[in-house]
């Protein structure tokens, strides 16, 4: 458990960064070069590998070889496994939030 807590720390404190989500958001509708991945942004070709780094070491993303060119995709199965975990903690906050609601209209009456 110690193992897993410790992925989904480094998955989320890779996400903390505006520009990594957008990277993953970008690799999510399609699969893209480095250079294609870093044409939008105001920053140096080394800033994006290094933010690419972050997400792969994440297993966030994927890349891939084609000839000379990286692509980087995103991992599906690591945000299948994320979004699990997320679900967990919505229904563990609707069951609290309903026995709050029972407990104040029990108050109420």
């Amino acid at each position: 458990m110690v193992e897993r807590t410790l992925e989904f720390d480094n998955i989320f404190s890779s996400l903390a960064d505006s520009t990594r989500r957008d990277i993953l958001r970008r690799v999510a509708a399609a699969e893209l070069s480095i250079s294609e991945i870093a044409e939008p942004y105001k920053l140096t070709f080394g800033a994006i590998s290094k933010h690419l780094l972050v997400l792969e070491r994440a297993h966030l993303v994927i890349k891939r070889r084609r000839g000379k060119e990286q692509l980087v995709s995103i991992a599906p199965d690591t945000i299948e496994s994320v979004t699990i975990i997320l679900d967990e903690y919505q229904k563990l906050w609707e069951t609290r939030y309903k026995r709050l609601d029972a407990l104040l209209e029990k108050q109420a009456t």
